[in-house]
């Protein structure tokens, strides 16, 4: 099997309803809240200027996810937005009522309660339920599918949730937490996984990672031609392709979503081409555990295989080389400490330049020395140990 394997999205288009979701003022509305935390602060854009020289590019930008709230990844942006979505939701406001002060006021405990949060998760959206649970005053239930780190474990367990490793992969961890918050008053699950019946919260979600989407594009201060963005379920995905889409209709980036191979439901997708999600099943067994979801987010496919051009399913080869570059780039550049699922996209696009082997990629995606590319690095060093180990040991793992 190729480290890269690609296909051109020439699926069927929908009526693209769900685009709307992401329009720029939606986003605009997650950011304020975002802003209303006194931890909010801006994440760097960072300009490798010396490496998109060395690539063939005219720029390449990174949003560095590492200093999010102090959580060290972006996943935090989404659970926060749909808990405070979902409280003003049954209150019956306005979200631009409910802000941080809000949420932590003596009023709310009186109008609202308190509420369970159940999510599944391989640590980086757990973690983020459980620190925006935790500052809200709310209860917070966490499931992790086998394979977590304990790391990770600990890492939820200190913002004060119950948090447990299952042995069952990610998608039947979510359908553990679905089921488990039934039991118990206010039980809510937060996941941004999307099925039948359960679309809103995960729509909520996507909106709060919007956030950085937003942030980046005012950072870049140009449209970038192209945009390279992880996907597990796709929420990430849909939300920054959504955001772009919508802020640049007439004249949209190239877009490219990239999966780990053991898990890459969205390129079956592609490849299947008649427009249906496909299912990954087994253990998804990969060093990138925060795309490890073999079940798509539907909310979310309906805008990618409309707006996306290409879907890229990539080996995990290609994450320890973007985690390697990115902590060792070209004299001059910043090191940015990125992750397993936070380095793939960059992997991926060093790849494609570099290797000739993917030159028809190169070209069908028009990447040049005219090429603006914009990638986030979801998360930084969020298992300390692998980091270490694949950056500084030079192991697998």
């Amino acid at each position: 099997m190729k480290d890269i394997e690609w296909k051109l999205n020439t699926m069927p288009k929908s009526d693209d309803k769900n685009l709307s979701l992401m329009a720029v003022e939606e986003v605009k509305n997650a950011q304020n809240f975002h802003r209303s935390f006194p931890q909010y602060e801006e994440t760097p854009l960072v300009d490798l200027s010396h490496m998109a020289e060395y690539l063939g590019l005219n720029s390449v930008h990174v949003k560095d996810e590492s200093y999010r709230f102090g959580l060290n990844a972006f996943k935090v942006l989404g659970g926060s937005y749909a808990m405070a979505k979902y409280i003003a939701d049954e209150l019956g406001k306005d979200i631009k009522e409910v802000d941080y002060n809000f949420l932590t006021s003596d009023k709310l405990k009186q109008e609202f309660g308190q509420a369970t949060f159940f999510s599944a998760t391989d640590g980086n959206h757990g973690r983020g339920v459980a620190w925006s649970a935790n500052k809200l005053g709310q209860k917070c239930v966490i499931f992790m599918p086998k394979g977590s780190t304990t790391t990770r474990l600990e890492n939820i367990k200190k913002e004060g949730a119950t948090a447990t490793i299952e042995d069952f992969n990610y998608d039947d961890c979510v359908r553990l937490a679905a089921e488990e918050a039934k039991k118990v008053p206010h039980g809510v699950v937060v996941q941004d996984t999307a099925w039948e019946g359960y679309e809103k919260i995960p729509a909520w979600i996507m909106q709060g990672y919007g956030t950085m989407a937003l942030e980046a594009d005012d950072q870049m201060n140009k449209r970038p031609t192209h945009i390279f963005v992880q996907a597990g379920v796709g929420s990430l995905a849909g939300g920054m392709v959504g955001y772009f889409a919508n802020k640049y209709k007439d004249n949209p980036p190239i877009m490219v979503v990239v999966e780990a191979s053991a898990a890459n439901c969205l390129y079956k997708g592609a490849v299947a081409n008649d427009g249906k999600p496909q299912i990954v099943t087994g253990d998804l067994n990969t060093i990138m555990a925060g795309l490890a979801c073999g079940e798509p987010n539907i909310t979310s496919w309906d805008i990618l295989k409309n707006h996306v051009t290409c879907f890229i399913s990539a080996s995990d080869n290609i994450a320890r080389r973007g985690m390697r570059m990115l902590a060792a780039p070209i004299k001059g550049d910043k090191s940015i400490v990125s992750g397993e699922s936070g380095a793939v996209p960059f992997g991926v696009l060093s790849t494609i330049m570099k290797d000739d082997n993917y030159k028809e990629l190169r070209d069908s995606l028009k990447l040049d020395k005219n090429s603006n590319v914009l990638l986030f690095s979801t998360e930084g060093n969020t298992d300390p140990e692998r980091y270490e180990n694949i950056v500084w040991e030079g192991l697998d793992k």
